[in-house]
């Protein structure tokens, strides 16, 4: 008898079996804390000239690979990812005193939650002006009022509201969403 694993790994996205992506997101953010508190600790110097780098290239990168894939819906997810932005720059000097959103505006970072949704309208752009696939079917269509946007797919009625939270969550329909939120 073979058994299904939980999870599966392909490509660096960790998927479970029962689609959640709270599984990948838990070992994206203790990856990053390690990469974290490597860096805290080889580097004495605190000073946003040194750690912002080597945030936005060791850590940042890892916390954003493949991001419109595993968008998180869940708050303690978004949470799990955002702390640890939030304490890597609680340790920069020159902000360290400051509220966590003030640190972001002072350095010049958005919350991870806006990047996110930041690579998902890009991905719909890419989508819309076809340099890239459109595997997921997606419509456009022009709007009078509102320039291109993009079709919300329905889903059935009468399916199990957790598969209806699913697909609400998938980037077919997130991604839709945020399309259509952007100004013309």
């Amino acid at each position: 008898v073979i058994s299904p694993p939980p999870t599966v790994r392909d490509l660096g996205v960790t998927i479970s079996s029962d689609l959640s992506w709270s599984t990948h997101i838990t070992n994206i953010a203790e990856d990053a804390r390690k990469i974290s508190s490597w860096i805290l600790s080889v580097f004495s110097d605190r000073s946003a000239t040194t750690i912002m780098p080597l945030y936005k290239t060791l850590i940042r990168s890892r916390l954003e690979y493949c991001s419109p894939l595993w968008h998180p819906s869940k708050i303690e997810d978004i949470k799990h990812l955002e702390a640890v932005q939030r304490s890597i720059t609680s340790k920069i000097s020159e902000v360290k005193h400051l509220p966590y959103w003030e640190r972001l505006r002072k350095l010049n970072l958005m919350s991870l939650q806006r990047r996110r949704e930041r690579y998902i309208a890009i991905q719909m752009y890419k989508l819309y002006h076809e340099l890239t696939p459109n595997d997921l079917q997606l419509e456009f269509y022009e709007s009078n009022r509102r320039g291109p946007c993009c079709k919300i797919p329905p889903m059935s009625k009468i399916c199990r509201p957790k598969v209806q939270r699913m697909y609400d969550e998938s980037f077919r329909v997130m991604g839709a969403k945020i399309w259509n939120t952007i100004p013309e």
